[in-house]
């Protein structure tokens, strides 16, 4: 991906960057993977201003978006790289070799025709989801569990990654992108290579 800058006829456009889109390679959502989220816009249940200026902006639908990797051993292929309005990574089709389709955040790197797996035996290449006791010490991994089975919760940002740093009994040891250091339950799935987008600002 690659970012635009303008020429400064203003000085707010000086210093801006925004997203060339050019690894988008689809433009209308996933029908079945979308739905519509009521926003508040600051009004409460009588359609009254209860918080000020809150609302206005551009209509989005809500990506379902699969932070949990539960489809294992089945191996998929990403058919699409999209736009997701909803958060500044950008998101991956994956069509499963038994027809179910799904999205799942972009790792940098992940190209359309790419096979991912999740499980315990899954190999070790970018996208593919493992618990972190199968990932090697010093791996960069993105949308990693708290708890097993929950899903993913942190490291989910454009260009994000946390390091597996160290394994000590039934705990995995990570430094996140805020440079804290902290022990995982090895149980815990989490996805190799970082989060794609690297170049996104604000």
């Amino acid at each position: 991906m690659g970012v635009r800058t303008y020429r400064p006829y203003t000085p707010g456009r000086r210093h801006a960057v925004v997203s060339d889109f050019s690894e988008i390679t689809k433009t209308e959502p996933e029908k079945s993977l979308v739905k519509y989220i009521h926003r508040a816009k600051g009004r409460n249940n009588r359609g009254v201003i209860t918080a000020r200026h809150r609302g206005g902006g551009h209509k989005r639908l809500y990506r379902i978006i699969d932070f949990k990797r539960d489809k294992r051993d089945i191996v998929g292929t990403v058919v699409a790289i999209e736009y997701d309005p909803n958060r500044n990574a950008r998101i991956a089709l994956v069509e499963y070799e038994d027809g179910e389709k799904r999205y799942i955040i972009a790792p940098a790197g992940i190209q359309v025709g790419a096979k991912i797996m999740a499980g315990e035996n899954a190999p070790y290449e970018i996208g593919n989801a493992l618990p972190l006791e199968k990932i090697p010490l010093g791996t960069e991994v993105h949308n990693i569990e708290l708890t097993p089975g929950k899903g993913g919760q942190m490291a989910r940002a454009a260009g994000t990654y946390a390091q597996v740093v160290a394994k000590e009994g039934d705990y995995v040891t990570l430094r996140l992108p805020s440079k804290e250091v902290r022990m995982v339950r090895k149980e815990c799935y989490a996805t190799i290579g970082r989060v794609g987008n690297v170049d996104a600002r604000n």
